[in-house]
């Protein structure tokens, strides 16, 4: 089986992305171009910002039909993450509460892609 260990995602502005990104993971970059950052995460996934008017082939993107999902060990963890990325300026799409998988919360990115923060039931 192949595993996929990248995930990309289109953005406007991938300096600005970065940004965003580096407080919202707590790390930096480990590569950056004009038109493209990619960050390293446990478990050896990467996550590339990649500016959507250059990628090849063009891509037909209308805003997000996924969402990454961030595991955490606690709901507490859910509530600080919540208050934290609120605070960072991400548009929160649900405020935290309880579901049948856990304790979440959603918010979306300045491209509209969403990211979810989850703690399983406890």
């Amino acid at each position: 089986m192949i595993t996929p260990h990248y995930t990309i995602l289109y953005v406007a502005d991938p300096q600005a992305s970065a940004r965003l990104y580096a407080r919202l993971l707590g790390a930096d970059a480990i590569d950056a171009a004009p038109t493209f950052s990619l960050f390293a995460i446990e478990g050896g996934r990467m996550l590339g910002l990649w500016q959507k008017d250059a990628v090849k082939p063009a891509a037909d993107f209308h805003g997000s039909g996924s969402e990454i999902a961030l595991n955490v060990p606690r709901t507490a963890d859910v509530d600080a993450l919540y208050a934290t990325w609120r605070e960072a300026g991400l548009t929160m799409l649900q405020a935290p509460q309880q579901v049948d998988f856990g304790y979440t919360f959603t918010a979306a990115d300045p491209d509209g892609h969403r990211l979810r923060v989850f703690a399983r039931v406890e």
